[in-house]
């Protein structure tokens, strides 16, 4: 049995992650969540996997829940938290807090060498130049867990040497804003732009998917996850996303990873660490797929060059601001 840690497991990637983890409780073990505030989610998660910690970040939440007396152990310290990451019999940390409040977590786990699994994108963009190195120093295993990301993981076959690599390409649905110009855009509701053609998702990472600034984020990541320069990125639109990312050789091959849109497919990917762990899904229909390509929506060139030049200067800089 392998002993997880599920910080963010009342969010959208922790209830995906929770699917998986109940189709293989042969394998895994979850010993700790962490969340911020939503309680009657807990509570149901510590019914079923009978995890031993949960951390609530919410200093003001009520004491009268009934999760205070389900048995488990409720930590809100931060130090309480560090520990059960870092806790020896701890194999995997699954990093799904959204935001960058999800940094200090994912750097506690790589510290103690850990396999993260990273779903917290904010933390390899904000500090990248230091979990990588980290990683490296600890011999902890960062495996990515977005749908783009963990598809070149897999593209690349488990390869670290991306010498070989001509180019990585990232898919982008381009959300519900993809055949607006940028006047339009400025007449589009909040409503509008949670309504995701492809995914369910979060509210943030929605959003994000909405203004494209996430592919933005995507691109920034893959450079420091698969240690590559942005000139050999590519972002195209692909609306029916089901090709997640492409890898192309320079022998002229090309590998591409394909499945209907379900973050339970990365995920199983993450936590199988080579081994390919048996999942309901949903098959492609490969007579009825019709698969098409587009450049990213005009007017967005100005967000992706500022994603490029974080990936050239890297690091903290105000210079291109």
């Amino acid at each position: 049995m392998k002993n997880v840690v599920l910080l963010g497991a009342t969010g959208s990637i922790g209830s995906s992650t929770l699917n998986v983890l109940r189709q293989n409780k042969e394998i895994f073990t979850l010993k700790a969540i962490a969340l911020h505030q939503n309680l009657d989610i807990a509570l149901e998660i510590v019914n079923e996997f009978s995890p031993e910690h949960v951390f609530i970040s919410d200093k003001n939440i009520s004491t009268d829940h009934p999760i205070f007396s389900s048995g488990c152990k409720i930590v809100t310290c931060l130090e309480d938290l560090k520990s059960v990451i870092q806790n020896p019999a701890i194999e995997i940390v699954i990093s799904a807090i959204s935001g960058f409040a999800g940094l200090q977590s994912s750097y506690w786990a790589i510290e103690a060498g850990k396999t993260t699994l990273i779903a917290n994108k904010e933390s390899i963009v904000s500090a990248g130049d230091i979990l990588i190195p980290l990683a490296a120093q600890t011999k902890a295993k960062i495996i990515p867990v977005d749908s783009e990301h963990n598809a070149i993981y897999q593209c690349l076959l488990g390869e670290k040497d991306t010498s070989a690599v001509s180019t990585i390409l990232i898919t982008a649905s381009g959300g519900p804003f993809r055949r607006l110009s940028m006047q339009e855009l400025e007449t589009v509701s909040l409503e509008d732009a949670l309504q995701h053609p492809t995914w369910q998702m979060g509210s943030k990472i929605t959003i994000d998917s909405a203004t494209l600034m996430n592919k933005c984020l995507e691109l920034i990541e893959a450079c420091y996850l698969f240690n590559l320069p942005e000139s050999r990125i590519e972002v195209a639109t692909h609306p029916q996303s089901i090709i997640h990312s492409m890898v192309t050789y320079q022998d002229g091959s090309t590998i591409a990873q394909l499945s209907n849109p379900s973050m339970e497919v990365p995920i199983a990917n993450a936590l199988g660490m080579g081994d390919r762990l048996p999942i309901k899904f949903t098959a492609l229909d490969f007579s009825a797929l019709n698969l098409t390509f587009e450049p990213i929506p005009a007017g967005r060139e100005t967000i992706f060059e500022m994603a490029r030049e974080v990936c050239r200067q890297k690091g903290s800089s105000r210079s291109y601001f």
